[in-house]
């Protein structure tokens, strides 16, 4: 059997996706989806090795990700994804495999039947990629109207793992360094380079990752894999916990607050030895609760001159990462800010968004709400802001 070794690219740094970590180190149903990326591959039979490409930039999360795997040395991606393939062809040319799968970090679902076809078709051609055939009717547009219909007859959308012979695919990426045109997909460096490129049926299944309702199709994708119900239901998570936290902090003179990652003109701020985020500060509390790891203050002492003046991110955070660790999903946060001023709904996606990415966690699990006390009580005389917040938390059983 010919040597292969796959090359998956996760250098991206996933702007268009908007979280706060690239979408490779997402949650994908209580792993990260570039550890499930990684996963398929190392348990198909005819696979040798797998190659990861990433932004040292990320580091920190990337070995957090693929903890335990065994995989070498990453090789550190450039400036577009055609450099970064490139790169990572030539740290494996020391070993000269006989084929090489090249992949995208964020089809995480892809399935072994259709990395075998790739491999199989590698045994009369110089290249194979998934692929899907066109079955929608296809409209070119010109100013928001119809300009035409495109004839969908032998036109397939392209999908990865893209193979390749390995010789060839190198002498094909190294030829195309110095071209002026950035090529979007393997496939188009080898056609460049006259290559005969096969097309393998793929399954619709192994989409791309590419925003917030896609992450959530892959979750209900992983659920129905797994025979558990629809897209609420994580299996082998059967430790449902659920934890509560609350926090008030006094107004001081200031221009602004910060209420759940986002900064807000006002005539005060809240005071307290962090950024003092009523909202965050509640729902650490509510996660380290549904954990029975203590309080924010046994974590992050106020004593400690180290947290003066810190973002309230990085405790969140560090509630995240602690269920992470215990091989655990933050399954849903729902957080109410309670105070007269300053108004939080026209503020609520921006927070419901900066939650979501602190946690990594699709924008529909996170609850945003605000509420008064009727002018009643410390927070309706206007002396400071109170935030209640509950996490459900799923462990394995």
């Amino acid at each position: 059997m010919p040597s292969c070794v796959v090359l998956i690219v996760a250098a991206g740094s996933g702007q268009r996706f908007g979280a706060e970590r690239p979408k490779q180190y997402l949650d994908l149903a209580g792993r990260p989806l570039l550890r499930r990326t990684a996963e398929a591959f190392l348990r198909h039979p005819h696979v040798g090795a797998v190659q990861m490409v990433i932004n040292p930039a990320f580091r920190d999360l990337y070995d957090e990700a693929v903890a335990g795997l065994g995989l070498p040395e990453p090789v550190a991606g450039g400036a577009t994804r055609q450099e970064s393939v490139r790169r990572g062809l030539e740290r494996l040319a020391a070993s000269a495999p006989d084929l090489v799968l090249i992949h995208d970090a964020a089809r995480p679902l892809v399935d072994p039947e259709t990395i075998d076809a790739v491999i199989g078709a590698l045994a009369a051609h110089d290249g194979a990629i998934a692929a899907v055939p066109v079955v929608d009717t296809l409209k070119r547009g010109r100013a928001g109207l119809i300009d035409g219909t495109v004839d969908r007859a032998g036109l397939w959308r392209a999908q990865t793992p893209q193979g390749f012979r390995f010789p060839a695919i190198l002498d094909a990426h190294r030829a195309a360094a110095g071209f002026d045109a950035e090529l979007t997909d393997d496939a188009a460096v080898a056609e460049r380079a006259g290559l005969a490129v096969a097309l393998v049926p793929s399954k619709e299944e192994n989409f791309k990752v590419t925003t917030p309702d896609d992450l959530t199709r892959a979750e209900r994708a992983v659920a129905a894999q797994a025979g558990t119900a629809s897209g609420g239901s994580f299996s082998g998570l059967d430790d449902i916990r659920t934890g509560m936290g609350y926090d008030v902090h006094r107004f001081a003179e200031g221009d602004h607050v910060t209420l759940c990652g986002i900064s807000i003109p006002h005539s005060h701020r809240l005071e307290g030895h962090s950024d003092a985020d009523v909202g965050l500060h509640a729902l650490t509390d509510a996660i380290l609760g549904a954990l029975c790891s203590g309080d924010i203050g046994s974590h992050f002492p106020p004593s400690d001159p180290q947290w003066r003046g810190a973002d309230s991110a990085l405790f969140l955070r560090h509630a995240a990462e602690l269920v992470r660790a215990r091989g655990g999903r933050i399954a849903h946060v729902d957080v109410t800010v309670i105070c007269e001023r300053p108004k939080v709904g026209p503020h609520r996606p921006a927070m419901v968004a900066r939650i979501a990415g602190i946690l990594g966690i699709a924008e529909d699990r996170v609850s945003v709400k605000a509420t008064t006390t009727e002018r009643l009580g410390f927070t309706g005389r206007g002396e400071g802001i109170a935030a209640q917040a509950v996490a459900t938390v799923r462990l394995p059983g």
